[in-house]
């Protein structure tokens, strides 16, 4: 795949991630996240710890899920590996602090894991529509 394909593949899926985890995190989640860990949160984010973040995740969906699969690979199927690869990257996080933070939430961890998973499902496979099939 040509650099400049590849930086379109990467701004698609960055526009899509970004602009649904922002729903999630501006409008969904806050008071579930306050209620459950609030002790834990800083009162404004780490804007640079989020943006590397969102940078080599969406470099990892780019990579390893949109890319290997075939324009002609079904929606569903790239769905289903992407949401595997959010399962694996927010357990990396989630089941680390439920190991090692006090104050930790299982029920914090169970939904964040489902969120990984459909955000990350729902980035890979409309970023493999908009910019492989077509």
């Amino acid at each position: 795949m040509s650099r400049p394909a590849r930086l379109r593949l990467f701004a698609v899926a960055a526009g899509v991630f970004v602009a649904t985890d922002a729903l999630w995190l501006g409008v969904v989640a806050p008071r579930f996240y306050q209620a459950t860990i609030g002790g834990l949160l800083r009162e404004q984010p780490d804007l640079l710890a989020a943006a590397l973040f969102y940078v080599l995740f969406v470099i990892g969906v780019c990579e390893f899920v949109v890319i290997p699969a075939a324009p002609a690979v079904r929606f569903a199927r790239v769905f289903g590996r992407g949401a595997l690869f959010g399962l694996v990257a927010y357990a990396t996080f989630d089941l680390t602090a439920m190991a090692v933070l006090r104050g930790w939430s299982w029920l914090v961890t169970v939904v964040d894991l489902a969120w990984g998973m459909l955000l990350t499902g729902t980035v890979a496979a409309v970023t493999h529509r908009l910019a492989i099939r077509r």
